[in-house]
């Protein structure tokens, strides 16, 4: 009694037998047990989310939800003017309505579900969804960068080279942009993604956000990422940091191009120029400091993926709302002939 007795006989061989006692049996099952689990593959993962406690949860949901209306309201009703309004077909406005549009997309990636999980007790989500907000998180994300980049040529032709402004800024070259913006957030997207898809979980599964991403996802994995977090660096880091100087620049030159011109031609060019800056500052600022800052902080990098999947989409309508007297008047003009058919 209390032995474990194993034959490892071959076929037709002696018989060979080893003997266990009972404690050095239950030692060896419980350590294959445990290799076992410790093997086993994540299928979902626990998003730690914004906060534990209720009180504040409930705020939380208040105050997202109602953001979360406002990015829906405000970037639809760019699309919807600038489609419905012949005045606004010029290329700047068309520019605009597929930024708003991008906007709209890249927070409901992430923002409807962080909204819905205030209220579940455990915020999990599949390895599957995880990699499908991944994949759209830099596809809307690198379109929205090439759009900005598209929309500081626009202002650079207009006031750099503004005789020829609608030879080079013809209706073609607008489609080609944009066709552009959207293919390279595809294959943004795709190498992201690769970079991801075959990785093996088989450890921690809490991903400290209200999102996936993958600077957090990749951390998780059950292998040596460094090189991994070097290809993020140098594909959403250096990419995000050029596109920002780049930007910077071209902004400079226009500056100095406005301060040479007739001050009846500034003010516009001003107001115009400083609602694009603030838009480049918003979308950049956290994208650097996520993809691109070499010491990051838990909760500087939450506060900063909130300004960057929810705060950029709801302000960049208003600024350039409030910016540009066109838009406010057809705005209203769509609103008035909204209300006037109740």
């Amino acid at each position: 009694m209390g032995e474990l007795r194993v034959d490892f006989s071959y076929n037709n061989s002696e018989p060979f037998f080893i003997v266990f006692s009972k404690a050095n049996a239950e030692t060896l099952i419980g350590n294959e047990s445990t290799r076992e689990t410790n093997h086993s593959v994540v299928t979902e993962f626990v998003l730690i989310g914004l906060s534990d406690s209720q009180e504040l949860q409930i705020f939380l949901f208040a105050f997202f939800f109602i953001f979360f209306v406002g990015i829906v309201f405000g970037n639809l009703l760019i699309v919807i003017t600038v489609t419905s309004d012949s005045h606004l077909h010029s290329p700047m406005y068309f520019l605009l309505a597929n930024l708003s549009f991008i906007d709209l997309s890249l927070s409901s990636v992430t923002a409807p579900k962080m909204i819905a999980d205030f209220f579940s007790k455990r915020k999990v989500i599949s390895l599957k969804g995880c990699l499908a907000q991944i994949f759209l998180l830099h596809f809307f994300g690198g379109s929205e960068l090439v759009t900005l980049i598209a929309m500081g040529f626009d202002r650079y032709v207009a006031i750099c080279k503004n005789l020829r402004y609608t030879t080079i800024m013809c209706s073609n070259v607008c489609i080609g942009i944009v066709v552009a913006a959207w293919g390279v957030g595809f294959l943004h997207s795709v190498s992201q993604l690769a970079f991801a898809v075959n990785l093996p979980f088989c450890g921690p599964n809490k991903v400290d956000s209200f999102y996936c991403d993958l600077p957090r996802v990749i951390k998780l994995a059950c292998a040596d990422t460094y090189r991994l977090d070097i290809m993020v660096l140098a594909n959403s880091g250096i990419l995000t940091v050029c596109s920002f100087v780049l930007l910077i620049i071209s902004y400079t030159i226009i500056l100095m191009t406005i301060q040479r011109r007739p001050s009846d031609r500034s003010p516009k060019a001003l107001s115009t120029l400083t609602a694009h800056i603030t838009v480049v500052l918003l979308f950049f600022g956290p994208c650097i400091f996520i993809y691109a800052w070499p010491f990051p902080t838990k909760s500087l990098d939450k506060f900063l993926a909130v300004v960057y999947s929810v705060v950029t989409p709801l302000l960049n309508p208003i600024i350039y709302t409030l910016r540009n007297t066109e838009m406010k008047i057809a705005m209203r003009q769509i609103c008035t002939n909204f209300i006037s058919c109740f």
